[in-house]
């Protein structure tokens, strides 16, 4: 699992990279917001584990900054504040965990695993690719959340093959769905996968030869 980590006390930060790394998950570490912040507009995060109390941006802002932007991972705060009113203004903000400093290490171990063993994200969007996603409500193409441009047939054939995402769409599929059953053949269809494909940042259809394409589910 990919953890982005916002801890500014240089000795508790490290200590949790490495405990978490020894579990087998990969943590990108930050001790200000901004940089933390600018990551997550580039970058795919399974969880977030944050400070509260961190220089530039700090854990609220920064919590509330992403959701505006429809960036959504779980989260848990981690902080030595311990007033109801902090408490609650996490909660409120979105978060799905607070651990109380000092804890320990295993605590939060723990904390991890019941919280992604009932985490189920929203269905809206579909990851395609490491930066594409297709918003099912809005038909909605996005890179990194930037919503993109391309032709409404080629937002149809992405529409098509991400509902399918894991299985192959067949031609005759195709041809049925987005054609509305017109004559043309599979060379047509190909040529239109192709100019698609070089509108494309990042090469995510697959070519299943003589039956169709698909796009494979993305790996975390």
């Amino acid at each position: 699992m990919k953890i982005l980590l916002l801890e500014d006390e240089i000795l508790l930060h490290q200590t949790i990279v490495e405990y978490l790394e020894s579990l087998g998950h990969i943590v990108v570490g930050f001790r200000e917001g901004e940089s933390a912040l600018a990551s997550l507009m580039e970058e795919i995060y399974d969880l977030l584990i944050l400070d509260i109390n961190v220089p530039k941006i700090d854990g609220f802002s920064l919590l509330e900054k992403i959701h505006a932007l429809k960036i959504t991972p779980p989260t848990i705060f981690i902080s030595a504040l311990i007033e109801i009113e902090e408490i609650s203004r996490a909660f409120e903000l979105g978060c799905h965990d607070y651990l109380k400093k000092p804890f320990h290490l295993k605590e939060l171990s723990l904390r991890i695993d019941k919280m992604l063993s009932t985490y189920h994200p929203p269905q809206e969007h579909t990851r395609l690719s490491e930066g594409y996603s297709f918003n099912e409500s809005s038909d909605t193409l996005t890179f990194y959340n930037e919503p993109q441009t391309i032709p409404n047939r080629q937002l149809q054939i992405i529409k098509l093959l991400a509902e399918y995402r894991g299985s192959i769409v067949t031609y005759d599929t195709l041809r049925d769905y987005i054609w509305e059953n017109d004559e043309i053949d599979n060379a047509t269809i190909r040529a239109e996968v192709s100019r698609l494909k070089k509108n494309l940042k990042e090469d995510f259809i697959v070519n299943i030869r003589s039956m169709g394409y698909m796009i494979k589910r993305v790996k975390r």
